[in-house]
Parts: structure tokens; sequence; C-alpha cells
């Protein structure tokens, strides 16, 4: 598609990408064993407008939040090589966006009578409601770990010094949401989650599963400290979440399970993470959930002539070692066969290491071996990862 093509896309985006619209719905897909459709609406999270994009590729179902530069480069690319049609509804109007094979974009337009303002009472209200309709663990509804976690009141409000903790738990069920397709409903699903600490996302996950969905489960929590095991246990006994147990042990050695369905892995230290996604393929994991944190091993080994430079900047030295390291955990997990995607876990205003791995198993090895080799040379790195699959 020619530059000027994705000029005329992007002032269609300028134009509607705001409060006022009601939805964007990307059709006619080029080729069906990519994206099948995509639809995308405005959402409020606390102040900050965002785009929220559900995308659909065959059975699963996934969602992104973006802002509106992210959005305009996002939907551009997917009228440039995936979809022939986006269709726009908007309390401004309607309009329409085709693309045809040769990058010839024609717009329609049909303008509502009057003017209406971006930030109409109706579009707050609007906004407002699909807000509430994000959180999976809704408002207004007691939820016992909650109450006990000082998340909650007794009547069921969000106290408001804990708000971002409430986000963060219905964060996590969002990427759990997206992929119920890939848990079965006809026999027990065993899930392990490793470091899983103080485990408020744990009994979250819980909860959603098995009292909300209504899926057959048995959780397995892990932890090397063994005081906040017997804590756990007792909270999982008081809540009468007989499927959920938890256990004193480390990633590397468990061996409690033959066969497992999701491995939850959040925040685990360093190479920790690498032992996680190691056990979680031999296992034929169908989903990983994962939150690195602490990647010292490519930032030791990690060392290139034209590189140090940039590499004499501690701080600069330690975030490209964090990228790398999840950038090629999640490219040797699409080698072993799982289609793997890099999202963000919670807003950066939090904290920089919000980067969640999310790979379902979907059985075709990516023929990316070569390049995956060619990058570790270039940073004279080995990586744990690479060294447990071999």
């Amino acid at each position: 598609m020619e530059a000027k093509e994705k000029e005329r896309l992007k002032g269609l985006w300028e134009e509607y990408l705001d409060e006022a619209l009601l939805q964007m719905l990307f059709r006619g897909p080029r080729e069906k064993e990519r994206l099948i459709k995509a639809k995308a609406r405005p959402l409020l999270l606390g102040d900050r407008l965002v785009f929220q994009v559900e995308e659909q590729a065959g059975s699963q179902v996934f969602h992104k939040n973006l802002t509106k530069s992210e959005a305009e480069e996002y939907f551009t690319q997917l009228m440039e090589g995936q979809f022939g049609q986006c269709e726009i509804q908007s309390e401004k109007g309607w309009a329409q966006a085709l693309s045809s094979k040769r990058g010839t974009v024609t717009i329609k337009r049909k303008q509502v009578q009057g003017k209406i303002r971006e930030s109409s009472p109706e579009s707050c209200r609007r906004l407002s409601h699909n807000r509430k309709k994000t959180y999976l663990l809704e408002e207004g509804i007691p939820i016992p770990f909650l109450v006990d976690l000082g998340v909650m009141t007794r009547e069921g409000k969000i106290v408001h010094a804990k708000y971002d903790k409430f986000r963060q738990i219905n964060r996590f069920l969002e990427f759990i949401d997206d992929i119920l397709p890939h848990l079965s409903r006809e026999r027990e699903n065993i899930i392990i989650d490793f470091g899983c600490g103080k485990s408020y996302l744990t009994f979250a996950m819980y909860y959603f599963l098995k009292e909300q969905k209504g899926y057959p489960i048995r959780i397995i929590g892990l932890d090397l400290k063994e005081e906040v095991i017997q804590h756990c246990n007792e909270l999982a006994q008081r809540y009468q979440f007989h499927q959920l147990k938890f256990y004193p042990g480390d990633i590397a050695s468990f061996e409690g399970v033959s066969q497992v369905d999701m491995v939850v892995t959040l925040h685990a230290c360093d190479t920790a993470t690498d032992y996680a996604l190691a056990k979680a393929v031999n296992w034929g994991a169908r989903v990983i959930l994962s939150v690195p944190c602490c990647q010292h091993q490519w930032n030791q080994q990690m060392d290139n002539d034209l590189m140090k430079p940039i590499l004499q900047y501690g701080l600069l030295k330690e975030r490209i070692a964090a990228l790398y390291t999840d950038g090629v955990r999640a490219e040797i997990l699409e080698h072993c066969g799982y289609r793997t995607q890099i999202l963000e876990f919670i807003d950066m205003e939090h904290t920089p290491k919000n980067i969640l791995i999310r790979a379902v198993k979907q059985g075709r090895s990516k023929d990316n071996l070569r390049q995956i080799q060619e990058l570790l040379e270039f940073w004279k790195v080995e990586p744990e990862l690479a060294k447990l699959l071999q």
C-alpha cells in the first residue's frame, strides 16, 4: 500500500477514533488461516481513553487495549494486509473503508444531521458502562478472598487505595477468559501455578474458573516458602476451594503430576521462569501464562563490540537484556508449537516489569531456529530455556 493511501486511512482514523465511536468492524479476511475478523470499541480505563481490540483467529479470541496512536497504526496494518473492509459506526455517523488487493483505498461516509460533541453525556454513560463490563469480578458483589485481602469491603465495594490491585486481578482474569476454548468441560483440567506467593491471583483464578464459569479444574500452587504455603492452604479450606492445594517445592524439581493443561508463573525470578516454561512444554500444556522477572542471566552474559557504547549504561543494558530475554523465550515457544503473544499485564506507570507471555499450543512448529541461533551468537549468550529444551 502506497504512502498516500495510508494517509487517507490515517485521516479516517483521526476523525472517528474518539469517545463518540460505537464500534469498528474489520471484515473480508484475505487469509483464512490468520485473523477471521476483528472489532474495536472505545473504553475508559481510569481517566484514560483506549480502544479495545477483539481479534478472532480460528476458535481463539484475543483482546488488547491500544492508545489512539497505537490504534491508528495497527488498524492501518490490518487494512494493508489482512482485511478488505472496515465499517465504522459512530455517534457522528457511518463510514466504510475498502482496500483492494492492489492497495487502493476507497472511503465512504454518511454524517448524521447536526454536530455531535465528542464528549456528549451519552458517550460518557456508554463508556462508563463499557468500563464496568470489562471487570470480570464485579464491584458490589462481596468475594471472601478479596475482602480478606482488603481489596473489598464486606458490602462488596472496592477500597479506594486497592483499586489498582482490583484492576490487576481483573486484567489477569481477562487473559484467562481469552483461553477458555482451550480448557475442557468434559474432564478435570490440571493447572500449575509456580511461585504462587500469597496467591491472590491463584484464588482469583480458581474462583473465576470454578465458581463463575463452572469448569472442572484442579489447581496446584507451588512456592518455596513453607509458611506461605501453610497460610494459603488454610485460606483454601476456609473458602471451601476443595480443588485448590498448595505445596512447598522448587520449580526445577517438581514431579507431582505427569500431565498439565495450563501453567501459570508470575514473577518467577530470572531462570526460574525458564524452568517453568520448559516444564510446561515437556508436559504439553495447552496454555502458558508467564510474567517474567529479573532477567539476570542475559545481563551477565551479553557482549557485543558493536553495542558496547550502549551497554556501558547499566540501566539501558538491564532493559535491553530483559526485552531480548523475553523475546527469545517467545520465539523458542513458537518453535515448540505455540502461538505466542507478548502483552502488557498492567500499566507501565505501576511497574516496568509488566510483560506477560501468553502461549497457546497449536501444534505447528515455527521454522525460526536459524534466526534464534544467529541472535544468540550476536549477543554471545546461552539462555537457560534453550539449554533446557536443547
